[in-house]
């Protein structure tokens, strides 16, 4: 983050998404000042809050693939969550801290792996020495010693084996090994086989908070098995390389930063936030969308969340809300929890123009797309300028007639345009294809003129 200014976070952003500089704008904005407030002297850092945002728009303008981007470029903690998922029937408010426990969870998992990458060549060499064993086994005296050796003087104990002869036999096996001459040769491996039953409890209270993970619990009950497998070398290697790489990482440290992490540069993007939001005329189960809303206020306004790794404070978490606000506003949510909003970006609705320039400009664009999957097939498909302003004008007159679904309508557009040639292009004689203004005309035309085709088609 300390490299990324604002402006190079928005030109990111600008390789995927089109327009939305105003939501772009802000993003870039809370991102440096998460960085901004680690540089400030630290009696002032508690005081600094994070700016949440809401950002508000039709469906399919880029809201969730600005988040999406996000989490990419940034180094961050970032976790998607679906907010109306804590209104489903029977989950009601339950456990909204879920999302941050998922999001310490994904941090974890992601520190570890890049630790593993840190020991990888030490634990590949411990490999290499128990690879040997197998290859080569001791005399019973260094036998008896390798049962009290740990991972890390194995090394030492192998590498001062007695006896010239078995030394020299030794190192001409590494070198074999090395150089690839073992690799058809099979070997007798003991790996783990313990699988673990599926335990499933519900509660209103989270296991965690009970101080209770009942997988490490009925983990250790259970005696861990071992299953004898005759593998390659190669195979074998990568194994015991992996577990030795697992050995050898702290996972006391790589807790302790990830929770830091969490608590210091986390971000919780609270997708579909308008489905929580009840209008105060109705009645019935929008009484529990209010209470999601109050479950989610002390997580917003910052609480501790008690976690199986220890408890993680929300206070310098960023939230990122967004929702359509079709048939309610954000000034629906109630107070406190738009107190705790102070940013709201509106971003607006797509027209032909920027059709058009989804359709072409970004690294993924739709047109990129296809044209990528047919070459598979040895199918080289050009798309006329004329023929891309025709399907980003047909796309907005569908947006417009039916429901405005905005850029996903042009993945329903492309399917219908392109469905013969994908469907036949294994077959096709024909290997250089071009797409003009009159094929989509007659492609498209019917269903776009027939109202009710285009409901339900288009």
């Amino acid at each position: 983050m300390s490299n990324l200014k604002p402006k190079e976070i928005v030109k990111e952003l600008d390789k995927y998404i089109i327009g939305q500089d105003k939501a772009k704008r802000s993003v870039a904005i809370a991102l440096r000042n998460r960085w901004r407030r680690q540089q400030v002297p630290e009696d002032l850092r508690d005081e600094i809050a994070p700016k949440n945002i809401i950002l508000i728009g039709p469906t399919g303008v880029g809201k969730t693939e600005i988040a999406r981007r996000l989490s990419n470029l940034t180094d961050s903690p970032f976790n998607k969550v679906e907010a109306s998922k804590f209104t489903e029937v029977g989950y009601v408010g339950r456990d909204v801290e879920s999302m941050i426990r998922d999001l310490l969870e994904l941090t974890v998992n992601k520190l570890k792996v890049r630790e593993q990458e840190v020991v990888k060549d030490k634990a590949w060499q411990i490999a290499e020495e128990r690879m040997l064993d197998l290859l080569l086994p001791k005399s019973e005296k260094h036998q008896a010693q390798k049962g009290d050796a740990t991972a890390e003087t194995r090394l030492e104990l192998l590498s001062s084996s007695g006896g010239d002869e078995s030394s020299s036999t030794r190192e001409k096996l590494r070198s074999m090994l090395r150089n690839g001459k073992l690799d058809n040769r099979y070997v007798d491996l003991d790996v783990s086989d313990r699988a673990m039953p599926v335990v499933e409890i519900f509660s209103n209270v989270g296991m965690e908070e009970m101080g209770i993970n009942f997988k490490d619990m009925l983990g250790g009950l259970i005696p861990k098995s071992t299953k004898r497998r005759k593998v390659k070398v190669p195979e074998a290697m990568k194994t015991m390389a992996a577990e030795e790489s697992q050995n050898l990482v702290d996972l006391d440290k790589v807790i302790k930063q990830a929770i830091e992490k969490v608590e210091q540069a986390g971000i919780i993007f609270l997708d579909e936030i308008d489905k929580i939001v009840g209008k105060s005329s109705t009645q019935g189960p929008d009484v529990s969308r209010e209470g999601v809303q109050r479950d989610l206020l002390p997580i917003v306004e910052g609480s501790t969340v008690t976690t199986k790794y220890g408890p993680v404070k929300t206070d310098n978490i960023l939230f990122i809300a967004s929702g359509a606000f079709h048939t309610v506003k954000p000034s629906d949510l109630i107070p406190e929890l738009q107190g705790r909003f102070p940013i709201r970006v509106e971003l607006d609705s797509l027209g032909w123009q920027e059709f058009v320039r989804i359709l072409t400009e970004p690294k993924n664009a739709l047109l990129l797309q296809y044209m990528a999957l047919l070459k598979t097939e040895g199918v080289e498909v050009v798309f006329e300028n004329d023929a891309v302003e025709d399907i980003a004008r047909i796309a907005e007159e569908v947006n417009n007639m039916t429901e405005n679904i905005g850029a996903r309508r042009l993945h329903t557009m492309m399917e219908c345009l392109l469905e013969d040639i994908l469907f036949d292009a294994p077959d096709l004689q024909e290997k250089s294809i071009v797409i003009d203004r009159l094929y989509v005309k007659n492609k498209l035309k019917d269903i776009k003129d027939d109202e009710d085709l285009s409901r339900y088609i288009l």
